[in-house]
C-alpha cells in the first residue's frame, strides 16, 4: 500500500487549480450552506421538561387553631375598615399550575373588598386571594389588636 508520504508529488497537478463551479446548479446560499451543519436538536423540548421537572415546589401548610384564629379576627379588623381600603400584607399558598404544590407569596397592598360569597380578599390591583389559603396578614392596622 502506497501513502501520500511515498509519492510527495503525486498531486502536484490540482494544486493551483482554481474552485470548481457547476454549470448546471446555481451557488447555494451562504445561509443555507452554514444551515447544512448547524447542530440538530433529536430532543426539541427536553431541556425544558427536565428543567420543569427539576423545579421544587412546596406543601400547603395546615394552620393551627391559634392561627386560624389570628386571620379569621384581622379579617374582621380588614371588615370593619374596608371603606378605608387598608393597606395590608397576605402571605399566601399559590399552587402550582404545572405539578402538584405551590410555593407562599407575599402581596402587598390595598384592600379592595372582601368577597363572603367567594371567601377571597381583592385586593385594589384585582388580586384575588382565597381566605383558605392565607398563612398570615399583617400591617399598621393591626397595631394594638395583637
Amino acid at each position: 500500500m502506497t501513502t501520500p508520504a511515498d509519492n510527495p508529488h503525486k498531486y502536484d497537478d490540482m494544486i493551483g487549480l482554481g474552485h470548481h463551479v457547476s454549470r448546471t446548479h446555481p451557488p447555494m446560499a451562504r445561509i443555507k450552506r452554514a444551515a447544512q451543519f448547524a447542530s440538530f436538536d433529536a430532543l426539541t423540548g427536553f431541556g425544558a421538561a427536565i428543567h420543569e421537572a427539576g423545579r421544587e415546589t412546596e406543601e400547603k401548610k395546615e394552620l393551627s387553631e391559634d392561627e386560624i384564629d389570628m386571620i379569621n379576627a384581622r379579617l374582621a379588623v380588614i371588615e370593619q375598615h374596608i371603606k378605608e381600603q387598608p393597606s395590608i400584607a397576605v402571605t399566601y399558598f399559590l399552587p402550582d399550575e404545572k405539578k402538584a404544590g405551590g410555593r407562599y407569596v407575599t402581596v402587598s397592598g390595598n384592600v379592595r373588598k372582601l368577597d363572603g360569597i367567594e371567601r377571597a380578599i381583592i385586593m385594589a390591583d384585582r388580586t384575588k386571594i382565597p381566605i383558605e389559603d392565607v398563612r398570615y396578614i399583617e400591617g399598621e392596622l393591626f397595631r394594638g389588636f395583637e
